[in-house]
């Protein structure tokens, strides 16, 4: 499952000649790590930019610790299924395939999944409008030129072009993103990915460095306060949207078995077998994949805290709160009221990396898991390496085709994010269920976890499934 050509071998194939010994090191391990950043991403994107952001700027530093507890504790969870894809060779929609109870076609979890993924589009659209009022920012007078150009041969179609700037900007960044994915693999998602996750963390972070030299100093005392475990009275929908699609969201969770297995842990480990050689490798690939995790977790965890900072030090004192049409225009304060105006350039282009890779990773592994659930399904069978190649393709072009659509109709990006951040509050227990059955049900003494990490990941189970509950019950009041 790539969206590389089919001239490279099949990446989830098990094959002897692939099998490798893994690193020992520390620093030999990191150099292995590649699906954790691309999670992180995927992370950090229009949960953080926005309902972060938007969070700390309603809040203040109140819901700081839920911001920290999102980040960490779903990785317990995501380690796990990691684990799974290394020992059985599965992808996650095969691995739940294989659990109890209705099926049509396939199992009902897998369903569940397909509901949620198609829910999560409203957030895939929500980046690409916000994409468009970036580069209308920093394109002002750009829009007005190709509206009085396009008005000369058709000025209905010249005046809505002027009045809708972001619809053209949104349009070019989808066919741009549909370009990037169609022509490259994992290896270039992994590139891509890497660099732009580095400059969005850095600039984010050298942002709330400067803070203590601006007019909007960090409180210190309200920061260490934020880690009293308090709820606001209001807010609470967005507390738990927030929880849902900040940190390793459902998604997240779903695609990191297929990035592991693309970036071949499970070829290392080679086909599970009795001997102890596979074991031994297995678990050795397992900790390189545990590296993985938390490097990537302190990334996306240090840029979250950084987003909720800026609009908890910068937002809020302003009352400013960033939604609607002009939401990229009330984020930008966060640069340019304590930085100046320079900044604003600065925050553009960040802006604009944060969604637009969040975008391309996002539907990189929607497209996998689709062409997955279809086989598995038997909706349309891919029984060659080349039908599954074509399948892939053909979603990475209509996802974003369907969020553009979802953009021009509702055009509101916070509303959009919250309903996909509530569909996957809602889909994190389901799997973080079905990951400890899988566990338990098919249990390797050879490679199994610690106790320790047994016990939390139960607590991760136990704290999702709480979380989740809240946000239902907020909901339906």
């Amino acid at each position: 499952m790539s969206d590389s050509s089919n001239s490279e071998p099949d990446s989830y194939a098990l094959r002897p000649e692939d099998v490798q010994e893994p690193p020992t090191r520390l620093l030999d391990a990191l150099r292995q790590v590649g699906p954790g950043l691309i999670l992180a991403a995927s992370i950090v994107g229009t949960g953080e930019l926005i309902n972060t952001t938007g969070m700390g700027a309603q809040q203040g530093y109140t819901l700081l610790w839920l911001i920290v507890l999102s980040c960490v504790i779903k990785v317990f969870v995501q380690i796990e299924l990691g684990r799974y894809a290394i020992s059985h060779g599965k992808t996650t929609l095969a691995a739940l395939d294989t659990l109890p109870g209705p099926r049509l076609g396939t199992s009902w979890l897998s369903w569940l999944w397909l509901f949620m993924m198609l829910t999560t589009q409203a957030q895939i659209a929500a980046m690409e409008g916000l994409v468009g009022q970036a580069a209308d920012m920093a394109f002002p007078g750009f829009m007005p030129r190709l509206g009085r150009l396009v008005g000369s041969v058709s000025p209905a179609f010249g005046g809505y072009l002027a009045d809708h700037p972001d619809y053209f900007w949104a349009s070019l960044t989808c066919f741009a993103a549909i370009l990037l994915l169609i022509s490259g693999g994992y290896r270039r998602l992994e590139r891509v990915t890497t660099l732009l996750v580095a400059m969005v963390t850095i600039l984010t972070v050298a942002c709330v460095a400067c803070l203590p030299w601006t007019p909007y100093p960090i409180d210190m005392h309200k920061l260490i306060k934020g880690f009293s475990f308090e709820l606001p009275t209001s807010g609470i929908a967005l507390a738990f949207s927030t929880f849902g699609i900040t940190g390793v969201g459902a998604s997240e969770l779903f695609a990191y078995p297929y990035w592991c297995i693309e970036k071949g842990y499970a070829r290392y480990a080679g086909a599970r077998s009795a001997d102890d050689s596979w074991a031994r490798r297995a678990r050795g690939w397992m900790w390189v994949m545990q590296v993985d995790a938390w490097f990537s977790t302190i990334v996306f965890t240090t840029a979250t805290i950084a987003f909720y900072i800026m609009g908890a030090a910068v937002l809020h004192p302003q009352g400013l709160h960033p939604e609607g049409v002009g939401m990229i225009k009330t984020l930008a304060q966060m640069y340019v009221k304590p930085i100046g105006a320079w900044t604003k350039i600065v925050f553009l282009i960040g802006a604009w990396a944060v969604l637009f890779k969040t975008l391309y990773v996002a539907t990189a592994g929607n497209a996998r898991l689709t062409a997955d659930f279809l086989d598995l399904a038997k909706i349309r069978k891919q029984p060659t390496t080349a039908d599954r190649e074509r399948e892939i393709r053909r979603w990475l072009i209509l996802y974003p085709l369907l969020s553009l659509v979802l953009y021009f109709l509702f055009r509101e990006p916070k509303r959009l994010i919250i309903a996909g951040g509530y569909a996957q509050a809602i889909m994190i227990p389901l799997i973080a269920g079905a990951t400890l059955y899988l566990r338990y049900r098919d249990r390797d003494p050879r490679v199994e976890p610690s106790k320790l990490t047994d016990v939390l990941a139960w607590v991760a189970f136990v704290i999702i499934t709480l979380v989740a509950g809240f946000s239902l019950i907020s909901a339906f009041r």
